[in-house]
């Protein structure tokens, strides 16, 4: 897997560079997945999907670099929430490159463990969340606690929210 891919361009020499090295180890070909982590890459994500195999959504990367906040930044960090609708509709964006190109959609970071960020996941169609070891029986738990459609509902209304807070008072 790729991080940091902003380009069509870099993923394409990426991969003719991983290609000449599996040919000069007499390898397997493997599956080739990048982050998408920066807004470049969610605008190219339909072109991007024809040549992976899978997408996994960097979504503190995604959120810092979104909403153009620095997440480590003492007093600026709390503006940096994954659950802002701008950050949502780049997922959903995503997600809806990669269902057309017939690949799937993960996503890692703060969100992929968030309560209310695992339902709304769900329900715009990620396929697979990477959180701690701690925090798996909380995020399935939570996933259990509804069904898919009710999941789809709950990520329609928060793409239409305006704002973080307003998402977290969904119900």
């Amino acid at each position: 897997m790729y991080p940091m891919v902003s380009t069509l361009e870099e993923l394409k020499r990426a991969k003719a560079l991983t290609e000449e090295v599996r040919l000069e180890l007499n390898a397997d070909p493997v599956e080739i997945g990048i982050m998408i982590e920066v807004p470049s890459a969610v605008m190219m994500a339909a072109e991007l999907a024809r040549e992976v195999d899978f997408f996994s959504i960097g979504s503190n990367d995604l959120t810092q670099y979104c909403l153009a906040v620095d997440r480590m930044h003492p007093l600026l960090s709390r503006q940096a929430d994954g659950l802002h609708p701008a950050v949502l509709r780049m997922i959903d964006a995503t997600v809806r490159a990669a269902d057309q190109a017939g690949i799937w959609v993960g996503v890692c970071g703060g969100i992929a463990g968030d309560p209310r960020g695992v339902v709304i996941l769900t329900g715009l169609g990620v396929r697979e969340l990477s959180v701690s070891i701690p925090s798996i029986a909380a995020v399935k738990a939570q996933i259990r606690g509804f069904s898919l459609e009710q999941a789809r509902g709950l990520a329609a209304r928060a793409l239409a929210c305006d704002n973080a807070a307003a998402v977290r008072r969904l119900s």
